[in-house]
């Protein structure tokens, strides 16, 4: 017979409080950067278009969206620790906010540089809500439940994902009566719209109570639930994750000051090219990063996050995931208007002729505004991942779950890179259902166990959302140079698909646990 316990729904405290009501609401933030983020994957086409920019020019877009999540992690995970979770989320409203009206000037100054601050702020100020509102989703019930619930949150985030490109489709690529683009001047209009919804949305989180819940500290359990001894720490596996991480982070902040030198009175000051500022910079901080390790590594144990391999492997996993979605998202307008067959004339009649225009080759094809519309579509797909994904995970240990899905993925991906016509069209639909659950399940398997120490840990886990910046950069190069185009690109995201994987098959073991999920509480017996 099932003890209270265990009959608990997944928003239900062991003393009976239910949090759904303050579940919802912060599955709304969720719903805020889903939209924002949609909108971002429909701007690399604007401004290649506008501004006559290469594939791995407009990836700068990306760099700077991702660039704000890099560096407001960690004072997102401190502000977090010292004003609570309700502090947190107001701050990051505000922020964005900031980012939205910034872009009625931007608009006006009409230059790059402009537009990638304002969307360089409006991703500072997502940072400290996804930050907060990760961990806080899954303390909002049981703990078997944190993987499900988090998905589901993360849920809101597909219904944004949907209406954001419709949104830049509707605003990026509009027309005036002589066929002329409006959109360099109508661009600003969702972002002012964004900034007076979060106003709002601050104000309602200012008068609601939030309890500030403290997850237990229970890193170890057998399949059935007991408690097990705590997993003593492989030294070698957890300081060969933990070095990884310092190569990443050096190439992040080596990419960083490469943007730097991109400006051109930079550059021709100091010198350098890009590739040189980012060579340098990067292999100087991995000599001293590793130096500072070999110095420190007495200090990685099992009271500290980093001496958790599940953790410290998070991480690094988080960083490939998001850089194989970003590139995925960020050039589907690319490939579906330059890679898919020639369509028949009769595709282009009445409210899809927009969709459709002749391309240079001559033949009929996808517009850039019916790519952004189709775009949708892989975000529904992506929507109905979450919530197969979380039905699962109420069923399956959610480290199988995540391999399942990021194998699959990774198949999308080479079939996409072989160039099969109509079947690689459907594998890059396919890849946005796989890849839905792996932010949320990832972000769940990392920081399990970690206690009051999740709120700081979860900030390197947004920090590593850095992958967005600088794989997009890589895959548009490869694009820009190969004679396949943007098919050759997408072997990015299948070797980033492959190392999701292969964190979830090694996860167990890493951790030390059987798995989270109702299923390994032995709950499927009654």
């Amino acid at each position: 017979m099932m003890n209270r316990r265990e009959n608990s729904g997944i928003f239900t405290a062991p003393d009976g409080k239910s949090y759904l009501i303050t579940f919802a609401l912060v599955s709304s933030l969720f719903l805020l950067w889903g939209f924002c983020n949609g909108m971002i994957d429909v701007m690399d086409k604007h401004f290649q278009k506008e501004l006559h920019l290469t594939l791995a020019q407009s990836a700068w877009v990306q760099f700077a969206h991702y660039l704000g999540y890099f560096l407001m992690a960690m004072p997102a995970g401190w502000l977090a620790n010292r004003l609570g979770y309700k502090g947190g989320i107001i701050a990051g409203l505000l922020m964005v906010a900031v980012g939205g009206f910034w872009f009625i000037p931007a608009t006006k100054i009409a230059t790059f540089p402009a537009f990638l601050l304002g969307v360089c702020v409006i991703a500072s100020g997502l940072t400290f809500l996804e930050t907060v509102a990760n961990p806080y989703s899954t303390v909002l019930g049981p703990k078997r439940y944190a993987a499900t619930r988090i998905n589901l949150a993360q849920s809101c985030n597909g219904i944004g994902w949907i209406f954001g490109p419709i949104a830049g489709a509707q605003f990026f690529y509009g027309q005036d009566a002589m066929g002329k683009s409006t959109g360099s001047q109508t661009l600003w209009i969702p972002y002012a719209a964004v900034g007076g919804f979060v106003l709002v949305l601050a104000i309602i989180f200012s008068f609601c109570k939030m309890p500030d819940i403290v997850a237990e500290d229970e890193p170890n359990l057998d399949a059935e639930g007991q408690s097990l001894s705590p997993a003593p720490v492989n030294r070698s596996i957890a300081l060969s994750l933990i070095w990884l991480n310092v190569a990443i982070l050096s190439l992040a902040v080596g990419m960083i000051l490469s943007a730097i030198v991109a400006i051109p009175s930079v550059g021709q000051a100091l010198g350098l090219t890009e590739s040189q500022a980012l060579f340098y910079s990067a292999g100087a901080l991995l000599v001293m990063g590793s130096a500072v390790l070999a110095l420190r590594k007495h200090r990685v144990t099992h009271q500290s996050f980093w001496g958790r391999p599940h953790f410290s492997g998070a991480t690094l996993t988080q960083f490939f995931y998001v850089a194989a979605q970003c590139g995925i998202f960020a050039y589907f307008i690319n490939y579906m208007t330059s890679q898919i067959p020639a369509v028949p004339d009769a595709w282009r009649v009445g409210a899809w002729a927009s969709w459709f225009e002749i391309h240079g080759n001559g033949l009929l094809g996808l517009s850039d505004k019916g790519a952004s519309t189709l775009a949708s579509i892989g975000f529904g797909l992506f929507l109905a991942g979450r919530f197969m994904g979380a039905a699962l995970l109420k069923k399956f240990p959610a480290h199988r779950v995540l391999a399942t899905f990021a194998m699959m993925a990774a198949a999308c991906s080479l079939i996409v890179c072989c160039k099969l016509g109509w079947a690689s069209v459907v594998a890059l639909f396919l890849s946005y259902f796989f890849m839905s659950i792996m932010f949320p399940t990832i972000f769940a398997l990392g920081i399990h166990g970690l206690g009051d120490q999740a709120k700081k840990a979860s900030s390197f886990i947004v920090m590593a959302i850095m992958g967005g910046a600088i794989m997009p950069k890589l895959m548009g190069h490869i694009a820009d140079t190969h004679r396949d185009g943007m098919s050759a690109g997408f072997v990015v995201p299948f070797v980033c698909f492959i190392w999701v994987a292969a964190y979830a098959c090694f996860w167990s073991k890493l951790s030390g646990t059987a798995g989270i999920a109702g299923a390994t509480r032995g709950n499927s017996h009654g």
